[in-house]
């Protein structure tokens, strides 16, 4: 299909990237479950090797499956081109070792999920570089932050567990003004509610393992290139310089009319093909699966979402509620919709927030968000435990806080369900 047609959302996401099948016409999107592809003649491998031809080289870096997937996403996105790898986590650190080397630093709010805050202030430092984290929307700090070696500026569109919602356009706006590529993780809000290259992004990460998935079946992420930033500025590096492990190609300067994605070229000729974190086949066929149902999940986890947060906010034995939709921001960034996360502070502490964690019935006990089914988990003693109590606490993460992944049940079901966990503690 076109993508030069302009389908809605809803369209692009049962039909974008495919036609029905050229050798057996079928409608369904195959599963490619091969390692390699047999090139015409000695001459096409080189061509395909050497970047003058696109098509299959091997399973490492390309498969038809995930073509279809990453089409699609760019489609949903308003991206240029998209790659799909093996984890939401792989995309993060591919991403931004895509961009910055040794001695380079990252400018990132410090409202994130506790493996990304892991990454970025225990392993990306390990290599040499350095992340700076500042107070989500807190523009004065992000500015004063910015310094010579800084290579791109880091959001998630809804902070995890706080909930906290971003203002892209005023982090696009500081981006543009020291050309760094805005990266922004928006997992917790799918393209069917926000599309963050609309508002001034260049970069988006997904971990497709969430909403884009939505039945908790398989793990992948994928990182949509916006084709809207410009590499050739002489501070980056990785893009100027001419790279030693693919005959001195020069990223931002040699692809020709490939050069405005130039970012998801060098992601997938040298993250993919030399350090390999592929999406499997299979998978990459279940996130085609969910995406074409993704506008009507979200539909229905936001009106559960918004549901349970209004209820818990009237319960006696609730201290306090967040909810992205209550947020100012979301009049802006989220008006289709919220989804259907959810966090509130137990009275009582962290025990009785573990208590009610351990009574409530139709939810389940799991470290994961987005499924169909209806979530809950308390993070300061599991997902984000890593973190110091200081951390914990500068991030938004208050030791009664219980994150609630609101899943498609009916939204009574589940309000009965919290509301009989609440009377036991």
């Amino acid at each position: 299909m076109s993508l030069d047609q302009h389908y809605q959302l809803e369209t692009l996401a049962i039909h974008a990237g495919q036609v029905p099948d050229p050798t057996t016409l079928s409608r369904a999107v195959p599963v490619y479950r091969t390692t390699a592809y047999a090139f015409k003649s000695s001459q096409h491998g080189a061509n395909l090797f050497a970047l003058k031809e696109s098509g299959n080289i091997y399973a490492r870096l390309m498969n038809p499956t995930e073509d279809v997937l990453e089409q699609r996403l760019a489609a949903l996105e308003g991206g240029k081109a998209a790659v799909a790898v093996a984890s939401g986590t792989a995309a993060i650190y591919f991403t931004i070792t895509n961009i910055a080397k040794q001695g380079d630093e990252i400018v990132s709010a410090n409202n994130l999920y506790g493996g990304t805050f892991t990454q970025f202030d225990a392993i990306l430092p390990q290599q040499g570089i350095k992340v700076n984290f500042t107070p989500l929307n807190d523009f004065t700090a992000v500015e004063s932050a910015i310094n010579e070696r800084t290579r791109a500026i880091y959001i998630e569109t809804v902070g995890n567990p706080a909930l906290g919602v971003a203002d892209i356009e005023g982090y696009a706006e500081i981006a543009r003004k020291y050309h760094l590529p805005l990266v922004v993780d928006s997992t917790f809000t799918p393209p069917t509610l926000l599309r963050p290259i609309e508002h001034g992004a260049n970069i988006v990460i997904h971990s497709l393992s969430k909403w884009i998935g939505g039945h908790g079946t398989a793990i992948g992420g994928a990182v949509i290139d916006g084709g809207n930033f410009d590499w050739s500025d002489p501070k980056f590096a990785l893009y100027n310089e001419p790279d030693r492990g693919y005959h001195g190609l020069r990223f931002a300067h040699d692809l020709g009319d490939l050069n405005k994605i130039a970012f998801a070229l060098r992601l997938r000729t040298v993250g993919l093909r030399n350090q390999g974190p592929t999406l499997a086949p299979d998978a990459a066929w279940i996130f085609l699966q969910g995406l074409e149902t993704l506008p009507l999940r979200t539909a229905r986890h936001s009106e559960n979402g918004i549901a349970v947060a209004e209820f818990l906010q009237k319960h006696p034995k609730v201290s306090w509620v967040k909810y992205p939709g209550f947020d100012p921001l979301a009049v802006k960034y989220l008006p289709d919709g919220a989804n259907g996360m959810v966090v509130f502070g137990v009275q009582g502490g962290a025990e009785k927030a573990r208590k009610l964690v351990d009574s409530v019935k139709l939810f389940t006990i799991i470290a994961n968000v987005g499924d169909a089914k209806s979530l809950i988990i308390h993070p300061a003693s599991t997902t984000h435990s890593q973190l110091s109590e200081a951390d914990q606490l500068a991030s938004g993460l208050a030791p009664e806080l219980v994150r609630l992944s609101i899943g498609l049940e009916n939204k009574n079901d589940i309000i009965n369900a919290l509301d009989e966990a609440l009377k036991l503690i």
